[in-house]
């Protein structure tokens, strides 16, 4: 994915927008195949744009686009689902908002808005040559930042962040629910119970923490032995609670089991009121520690299986973390390399045998917490390398 950055938005304060009047889509040429379709069906044959799918030009539709008007069929709805809130490195989406694929994208240039949409989609639902009128501008603002909702046949769903909820609650095969985004107006610094492992420096590269921010935003424990659900309310409201078993090679003062249960134990009391609206995020991360049993009774526990994420370097596995955990996207099939069980227990074998000390694995679940930004307040746009 090549993406097209614009200028730092502090050094021009106005926005360049896009408005594309009837007369660039009012008669579209001869429809080739897929997207080209789109403006053709609506415009020549007076099709319905929500009979249509918005990613691709099917008129299979399976359902309705959550973010825009128009329809989505099957497959691209997988996709959409698959690689909604995936990020890449600098912060960006990964994935066009619209069609979630698209090899070069257009990144929206409010400091606040983290969104990206391929040229084509550009080009064929707001109008031909928009992309590069787009590329060519300062400071663009993209399609749901902007004051006006309709561009093109590009029309933004009233109340789409409840529409975006529905849609995953509805279509996705996971067993959580999604909590709705937050507008940027109502995004709070996020509190963090951080529970034997301290990830502070990790959500400060992030932007999530400032330095030497308010000590109340992350507590650090590492031993809950008496802390009690008094405690965690009085400390608390919290919106994260990230707990990890030891790295290999590291002294464990306790079984590794244990730090799956205390976890388990202070998840239940941090959690909001059930039915409360209030977003809240979870994470437990397993070092390869815990054997096959415990595995077991942490997917029943916590009720999903795990996801691993590798450490992949030149072809070969250097570190890799077992991750629990209700932030979007973690599941995603594109997110990781594919691990079998032998090359995790030939790595497990290898540290325990050269009793060398395994990266915290807070360095592999760094950027999960991406995500987190449609959610909460982040302090910085450009993220810090420095981990």
């Amino acid at each position: 994915m090549a993406a097209i950055p614009a200028l730092d938005p502090e050094a021009e304060p106005s926005m360049d927008v896009i408005l594309v009047g009837s007369s660039e889509l009012s008669s579209p040429v001869s429809p080739g195949a897929g997207r080209d379709l789109i403006a053709y069906e609506v415009k020549v044959n007076q099709r319905n744009i929500e009979d249509i799918c918005l990613c691709c030009g099917s008129l299979q539709v399976h359902t309705q686009h959550p973010l825009f008007e128009g329809g989505m069929c099957a497959p691209c709805k997988d996709k959409f689902l698959d690689a909604l809130f995936l990020y890449d490195d600098d912060g960006y989406q990964s994935y066009c908002s619209i069609c979630c694929s698209g090899e070069t994208l257009l990144i929206c240039g409010n400091p606040d808005c983290t969104r990206c949409y391929c040229f084509e989609c550009v080009d064929s639902l707001v109008g031909p040559g928009t992309s590069g009128k787009v590329h060519a501008m300062s400071n663009w603002v993209c399609f749901l930042c902007l004051p006006f909702s309709r561009s093109g046949l590009l029309q933004r769903r009233r109340k789409w962040r409840g529409q975006l909820k529905a849609f995953y609650d509805r279509e996705s095969e996971s067993p959580l629910e999604m909590f709705e985004t937050v507008p940027v107006w109502r995004r709070k610094p996020v509190r963090v119970l951080s529970l034997f492992e301290d990830i502070k420096q990790e959500l400060t590269s992030l932007g999530f923490l400032e330095s030497g921010s308010d000590p109340g935003q992350l507590k650090h424990l590492d031993d809950v032995t008496d802390t009690v659900r008094k405690d965690v309310e009085e400390w608390g409201p919290f919106d994260l609670l990230y707990g990890a078993t030891p790295p290999l090679g590291h002294t464990c003062d306790h079984p590794p089991s244990w730090y799956l249960f205390q976890f388990h134990r202070l998840l239940q009391y941090a959690r909001p009121r059930p039915g409360s609206p209030r977003p809240f995020f979870w994470m437990f991360v397993d070092n390869l520690v815990l054997n096959k049993e415990d595995q077991d009774v942490a997917s029943r526990f916590l009720e999903m299986e795990p996801t691993t994420i590798p450490d992949v370097r030149g072809g070969s596995l250097q570190n890799a973390v077992r991750v629990w955990s209700n932030i979007p996207a973690i599941r995603s099939s594109r997110q990781w390399a594919l691990v079998s069980e032998e090359e995790l227990s030939l790595l497990t074998q290898n540290r325990q045998s050269s009793k060398l000390a395994a990266k915290r694995p807070t360095k592999l679940v760094k950027n999960c917490f991406l995500p987190l930004r449609e959610y909460f307040k982040y302090f910085s746009t450009e993220l810090t390398s420095s981990l």
